[in-house]
């Protein structure tokens, strides 16, 4: 079944409230190599940190991903009526022998004594809840996340498919002119040779040097390399068509097409054929820029 082709490149958000608080969740991704996630939440979430990586494994294969977590109370959420007084004489003694030891320090103030942890209650949120809603929320920016990947990936696409035709338009310009090529050059060293006959040693074998002149003619033939830069277009195109996680197959194809290009401008006789390489390699650097950033 055909897949999508995605960016490495995505942004998602949601916020949601949940268990009496407002939460609010990001998910930011740049190209990489591997799959590399990170976390950015506080102390409420990092027991859902398993579960989080987990969903998100199963719905992105490659990338840099950031997942950035916020909680903030609800303006209305009802607070606690009492203080936890165990904790707070708890505090009060500790503080005391603080400023036994140091008379100098500052005193704890009434917002920092309010802030302290537990010192409202235990655990003012439902914890499940919490998590539950926070999984869900999670699935919703997910959706959201790999439909713009998708979005940017059929950009990507269609730039890419742009290249290819110009490659093939390239191919199909110098490939009926080849063999005039070489056969120009042919004769071109059989004129050169020809003059030089006369004016050699009677001990050189005219004969081989017409054979080796030959040899060199069929060597710098180019049909091998084009038939395999078109082979290579080809499955560039079918690995394009097929989508899913397809980042590294093109650019092991894009190293094949830069070889033969290589090949194509080594084996060069005329500026004709010299140029079409280079212009072989401008496209399939710029295929390669934007595969870098394919999932």
């Amino acid at each position: 079944m055909k897949e999508t082709l995605h960016s490495m490149t995505g942004y998602a958000a949601e916020s949601a409230d949940i268990a009496g608080a407002h939460v609010t969740l990001e998910l930011r991704a740049v190209n990489s190599r591997f799959l590399d996630l990170s976390f950015r939440m506080g102390e409420d979430f990092r027991a859902l940190e398993p579960a989080l990586r987990e969903h998100i494994t199963g719905k992105v294969k490659r990338g840099k991903l950031e997942c950035r977590l916020n909680l903030v109370a609800r303006a209305d959420a009802a607070l606690p009526t009492e203080l936890n007084t165990a904790l707070l004489d708890q505090l009060g003694a500790l503080s005391a022998s603080a400023r036994h030891a140091f008379p100098e320090a500052a005193g704890l103030s009434v917002a920092e004594i309010l802030r302290w942890p537990g010192m409202l209650g235990e655990n003012t949120l439902d914890t499940d809840a919490l998590q539950a809603g926070t999984l869900a929320m999670l699935d919703r920016a997910l959706v959201h996340f790999n439909a713009s990947r998708a979005r940017e990936g059929d950009k990507l696409k269609a730039v890419i498919l742009e290249r290819l035709r110009g490659m093939r338009e390239h191919v199909a310009r110098i490939r009926p002119r080849t063999p005039e090529i070489v056969a120009a050059y042919r004769e071109k060293l059989g004129l050169r040779l020809a003059e030089l006959l006369p004016n050699l040693s009677n001990v050189l074998d005219h004969d081989r040097l017409h054979q080796e002149v030959a040899l060199f003619a069929q060597k710098i033939d180019v049909d091998e390399e084009l038939d395999r830069l078109l082979t290579h277009l080809d499955e560039v195109e079918r690995v394009l068509g097929s989508g899913g996680a397809a980042g590294k197959r093109l650019d092991f194809l894009m190293q094949e097409l830069n070889r033969e290009a290589n090949t194509l401008g080594s084996k060069s006789v005329s500026l004709e054929l010299t140029q079409t390489a280079v212009e072989l390699k401008v496209l399939i650097e710029q295929m390669r820029e934007q595969i870098q950033n394919i999932e």
